[in-house]
């Protein structure tokens, strides 16, 4: 690792080192005219072609000077400092990722070495007209309530609810001007010292503390546990307020871009102004304008996904990962990172404080904060007078359940009763589609993908069958593709799809909505359907998990949980916690309103003894986790002991099947460390995409070094041809 000052500079024609975003390593070039600063942004040649590159300090080759191509540009932008630098290069060193990936990580903003263009924008210009109307007043006070900012025609028209007409009626008026601006501008800003919600004493106590660690700096990280409901959110935009209030920069990190629409508003009406957003469904000038100004310190607040965390902050103060524990936060393709952890590692180098908030935490968490590395901070009832869901199992095996029905009848009465209360019922299937599995009664064949060793789904809202893997779709067939009979393929099991099939024929009276990540085109619509949810709109809401993260129903009361038990089974270490953290969490959505009815949740199950069930039933969260955790230690388990998977895979089995057997017989370097090698093994899920994969997993100590024990054993072997190896630090799916 390079360690330099942030105003290291290197004069032109000097010998300079420069990381690209190719998979080649660090490359001596000359830097160009006019010098440049350690962390800036080039624009490099590599054979014919120019790519992206960081200057990452002195040059090391001990060739001829003259022979060095120079650096074809920097790129306007602010050098990444010394501490992002540091952050990239540990955070490869953790994953064992390649430099140039985490470098396409921190660069994932387009056109970032052109200069930024113009666009036409409205701003304030003179009086009010003459002759006011309510679509009038509705423009020039959402110019007022975005302190004078700037807006595109198009975007105005759209905030203040009325058509563009009105908005070129107000130019023309002379009341507004259309005027040519930079797109990258600089964010309102929040104003810190706006009042925000009434807290009740344990919200407060709990703002004040992290209000405390802010002011005093440095780095330190904090668990806020909180029951659905508790307010968690208002304690922790108090420690935002206090961060930007410090002139610092703040990250809120949200596991589901549904979430977004109601946080931003909720961000809006507690500083003023609207923060910045980083996820895939914003525009790519407004990703650029966010990256630019992320390195400048010309935005306060960042509200985004996971990838946010790689953003280039120029003074980043907290960063809160709301829902931590979920799974969203894990991302499993060309990069395998955590971004729970990956947020405390940026804060450790920082020296910013994060909040790591949840009402069912990550083992980890928890057990970090019970051993004192963590602070934890709890709110244990809900925010003015709502009060926790009722718990109920609905026991299947004592159910009389009509052949091809999946809502039992004490789950029905519980759903009438809502409705003729004009009140809301969610049925919760963590099951996307209408059926898992299509057979053919004629001769057995389960319907498959031919790329995929996985069964297609059957999606019957669109007509489709969908391998849920690899993406591949096809109509469904009205013969088996097997043996070609007609009229004997049945759907297996059920979806979301299904069950809202049999609310309509339950409830043909109410209005149902489903909630299911493919039912979307966009995340627009998205949002505008929980937002129609929210008002009311809906009598019975049928949903996936995607219901779970956060959302805030008024009229919702009753949560039915259809199959309890799809969870509980299988050999993932984490079955139980995962299951046990969706059903609080889904649970959680009912009675949230206050002064409303108290929620109720319906477990239905076929195992209420299973020790999940009851500690759902019974609020014992404290004696679950322990529970769990004495589990995972006694069998040196994460977070007691440490994992890492690796992944092979090729067109052909029989090439990657000899890989890894040749990679398990020289394995001396893990056990030197003192780790296992379990495996090599055909991954549960075998064929994806056309390419066969194996599995090995690597169990190991706590204190073991375990990247740096499989970088010397997987160094001297070279992969055959089209091969693809992948490790993952910490698996969270085993798949």
């Amino acid at each position: 690792m390079i360690h330099k000052s942030a105003s290291e500079y290197f004069p032109e024609r000097s010998r300079i080192a420069v990381l690209t975003t190719e998979p080649v390593g660090v490359l001596d070039y000359l830097a160009p005219e006019g010098g440049v600063r350690r962390g800036q942004l080039v624009r490099v040649p590599l054979g014919p072609r120019r790519v992206l590159g960081m200057v990452w300090g002195e040059g090391k080759g001990d060739f001829d000077l003259a022979k060095l191509r120079p650096v074809g540009r920097a790129i306007e932008a602010e050098p990444f400092s010394p501490g992002f630098i540091d952050f990239l290069t540990r955070a490869a060193d953790y994953t064992l990722t390649l430099p140039p990936l985490m470098l396409r990580m921190a660069t994932r903003a387009p056109d970032l070495d052109r200069p930024p263009a113009a666009r036409r924008v409205i701003v304030p210009a003179g009086d009010p007209p003459a002759r006011m109307t309510e679509a009038r007043s509705q423009v020039l006070r959402v110019i007022a309530d975005h302190g004078g900012a700037s807006f595109a025609p198009s975007e105005l028209a759209q905030l203040a609810g009325v058509g563009v007409s009105v908005v070129k009626g107000l130019v023309a008026q002379g009341t507004l001007a259309e005027i040519e601006a930079p797109r990258d501008v600089p964010y309102p800003r929040l104003d810190p010292a706006l009042p925000g919600k009434p807290l009740a004493a344990d919200q407060q106590s709990a703002a004040d503390t992290l209000r405390a660690a802010i002011r005093a700096g440095g780095y330190g990280t904090t668990l806020l546990r909180g029951v659905t409901g508790s307010g968690k959110t208002e304690v922790y935009l108090e420690a935002v307020a206090e961060c930007l209030a410090q002139g610092r920069q703040a990250l809120v990190l949200l596991p589901e871009i549904a979430l977004s629409a109601e946080f931003l508003e909720r961000v809006e009406a507690r500083f003023g102004a609207r923060p910045g957003e980083w996820h895939s469904g914003i525009t790519r000038t407004e990703r650029r304008r966010l990256w630019h100004m992320a390195g400048r310190g010309d935005v306060g607040l960042v509200v985004g996904a996971r990838s946010a965390l790689f953003l280039p902050f120029r003074d980043l103060g907290l960063i809160v990962v709301d829902e931590e524990h979920d799974s969203s936060y894990k991302q499993e393709d060309v990069v395998f990172y955590n971004a729970r952890d990956m947020a405390v590692l940026r804060a450790s180098i920082c020296g910013a404080q994060v909040v790591l908030a949840s009402a069912t935490p990550s083992l980890e968490s928890w057990v970090n904060a019970g051993s004192g590395k963590y602070r934890r901070l709890d709110l244990r009832a809900r925010y003015g007078e709502a009060e926790l869901p009722d718990m109920v199992a609905v026991d299947l095996r004592a159910e009389d359940m009509p052949t091809g029905r999946w809502i039992s009848p004490r789950l029905a009465a519980a759903v009438s009763a809502r409705i003729e209360k004009g009140q809301q019922s969610l049925l919760f299937l963590n099951r996307r589609g209408f059926a898992p599995v299509t057979v053919c009664r004629a001769c057995g064949e389960q319907i498959g993908c031919h790329q995929c060793d996985a069964r297609m789904v059957e999606h019957r809202f669109q007509n489709r069958l969908v391998c849920h893997q690899c993406g591949e779709t096809k109509p469904i067939p009205t013969a088996c593709p097997s043996c070609g009979v007609e009229g004997k393929l049945a759907p297996v099991g059920p979806g979301v799809e299904r069950i809202a099939e049999e609310v309509a024929a339950l409830f043909p009276q109410a209005k149902a909505t489903v909630l299911s990540s493919d039912l979307f085109h966009s995340a627009r619509v998205l949002k505008e359907t929980i937002a129609e949810i929210s008002e009311g709109d809906t009598d019975i809401i049928i949903g996936t998990q995607i219901v779970a993260k956060g959302h805030n129903f008024p009229r919702l009361t009753l949560v039915g949980v259809i199959d309890a038990d799809l969870g509980l089974q299988g050999a993932d270490l984490r079955a139980a916690e995962r299951s046990f953290q969706l059903m609080r969490q889904v649970a959680g959505r009912a009675g949230r309103q206050k002064g409303a009815e108290p929620g109720v949740a319906v477990l239905q199950t076929h195992q209420p003894d299973h020790p999940v069930i009851r500690a759902i039933l019974s609020g014992e969260d404290e004696a679950f986790w322990n529970a769990e955790a004495e589990g995972r230690q006694a069998m040196g388990m994460p977070p007691f002991g440490r994992l890492a998977g690796i992944i092979l895979s090729h067109p052909d089995l029989e090439t990657v099947a000899a890989f890894a057997r040749h990679l398990a017989a020289h394995a001396e370097p893990l056990r030197e460390a003192g780790a296992e090698l379990w495996g090599p093994a055909p991954a549960p899920i075998a064929l994806i995409r056309g390419r066969h994969r194996m599995r090995m997993l690597i169990h190991a100590p706590r204190q073991a070094a375990l990247q740096n024990a499989i970088a010397d054993w997987l160094a001297p072997h070279k992969p055959p041809t089209n091969l693809r190896l992948s490790v993952d630090i910490d698996p969270q799916s085993f798949l």
